[in-house]
């Protein structure tokens, strides 16, 4: 229907993936630098293999005990810390986001949840209510009463900037406090319908791959935690090891979350996501109300999903994220250092993102110019996508079998693009 986009101005027929790479219907290869899914590679077989097996032995819902379900949530507990220790398995991110605010709510009686400018969560009505992005976008009818809206956490042109003379750490501690304005008028006390949770990307991607200042989530947590609300991580575009460094993305603010959700590159592209929990919010879900998923932890999707755990842990595919990531953040800040148009370039392991504007001054974003190069690479081989609130964010986030010689073409290519004229004079 209308609703639904493709990417580009003139939309691929792709027809296989291999690697990093993938082929149209003309046997045309394209240099995959941008789709966070097929987390362990397109067509990666050790994924294929387990799907097929277990198809063939056995594929049922979750009314029924198996041991791929088990397995794959001993597996996964292992990368959480305590008191991180019950796991849900359901079937998209959209469907983890919407069981974590079910939960907060439950748990705390509060109905309130604070969001973050840019942020998105999901596409059921109950996300779009909770993700910015949707709501203050085209179609959108802005936040409702129990929603408040706390300012991105972006250091590059948001309310608090870094600069020279600024530590990183005020300006963590001073965007956490709009955290705790956002939430007062959610108070009961005030006649609001309670705080239930505070969610949050620890890294945002459609808000524009902002990384939030040091110790931003542990204050903004005690906020919300004082306030009497949970606090979700959302790890659907950011977990699994993309961000080099650590292996979930809110580990690079040194917090434990209250709940966290899973999705996207969970299955490489087969369908299955999962909440991760306290026992004290799980027992406090159990109010007699039975919760079912039809589809979620079937044992085909758990048999994808720990083969995408083992590729990641036997080819150190978090580790290949932090070295070729971090060499490419590098080579793009060099390639960019001297352009007019290059604000920012940001971002940690895979997960990386250019900022185009017209003037690195007024630092005016530069739509135009970022819908230009996406085009322009896709037709030299190499597929991006733009994102951010004004969609002047150059988005990268391959598979993270991505390594330096995938790195260099997208280097070199970058490098043609930003040298051609329609990059180098306003329009």
């Amino acid at each position: 229907g209308s609703p639904l986009s493709l990417a580009f101005a003139d939309p691929i027929h792709v027809v296989r993936g291999v690697g990093a790479y993938l082929y149209d219907d003309a046997a045309r290869r394209y240099l995959d630098a941008v789709n966070n899914v097929p987390h362990v590679g397109h067509g990666n077989h050790r994924v294929a293999e387990a799907i097929a097996r277990h198809s063939r032995v056995l594929n049922t819902n979750t009314r029924y005990l198996h041991g791929e379900i088990v397995a794959l949530a001993d597996e996964l507990l292992d990368r959480f810390p305590a008191p991180l220790e019950v796991v849900f398995l359901v079937c998209s991110g959209s469907e983890a986001n919407e069981l974590a605010l079910r939960m907060a709510r439950c748990h705390t009686g509060g109905d309130g949840v604070v969001c973050l400018e840019g942020g998105y969560h999901g596409n059921t009505g109950a996300l779009v209510e909770v993700s910015h992005y949707k709501f203050d976008g085209p179609g959108g009818s802005g936040p409702s009463a129990r929603v408040a809206v706390a300012p991105m956490p972006d250091i590059y042109r948001g309310r608090f900037r870094a600069g020279p003379g600024v530590d990183d750490g005020s300006l963590g501690q001073r965007y956490a406090d709009e955290v705790a304005r956002a939430a007062t008028p959610l108070a009961r006390s005030v006649g609001g319908p309670g705080v239930a949770a505070f969610i949050a990307e620890p890294i945002l991607g459609c808000g524009g791959q902002i990384e939030p200042p040091p110790g931003y989530l542990a204050a903004a947590f005690r906020h919300i935690r004082r306030a009497g609300g949970v606090c979700i991580a959302d790890e659907v575009q950011v977990g699994f090891g993309r961000v080099g460094d650590a292996f979930w993305g809110f580990e690079l603010q040194d917090v434990v979350p209250d709940i966290v959700t899973l999705g996207k590159p969970m299955g490489n592209g087969h369908p299955i996501a999962a909440v991760v929990t306290t026992r004290e919010i799980a027992d406090s879900f159990a109010n007699g109300m039975e919760y079912f998923s039809t589809f979620g932890g079937n044992p085909v999707s758990c048999a994808a999903a720990r083969a995408v755990l083992a590729e990641i842990r036997e080819r150190r595919l978090q580790e290949r994220a932090r070295d070729v990531g971090g060499r490419l953040l590098g080579r793009l800040r060099e390639l960019t250092r001297d352009h007019p148009f290059a604000g920012d370039v940001r971002g940690r392991g895979l997960f990386l993102g250019i900022e185009f504007v017209r003037d690195r001054e007024t630092r005016e974003p530069y739509r135009e110019a970022c819908a230009y190069l996406v085009n322009r690479a896709r037709e030299m081989g190499v597929l991006l996508s733009a994102d951010g609130p004004a969609h002047n964010v150059i988005k990268i986030k391959p598979p993270l079998v991505f390594g330096h010689e995938e790195a260099d073409l997208l280097v070199e290519t970058l490098a043609r693009i930003l040298g051609e004229s329609a990059m180098t004079a306003r329009v």
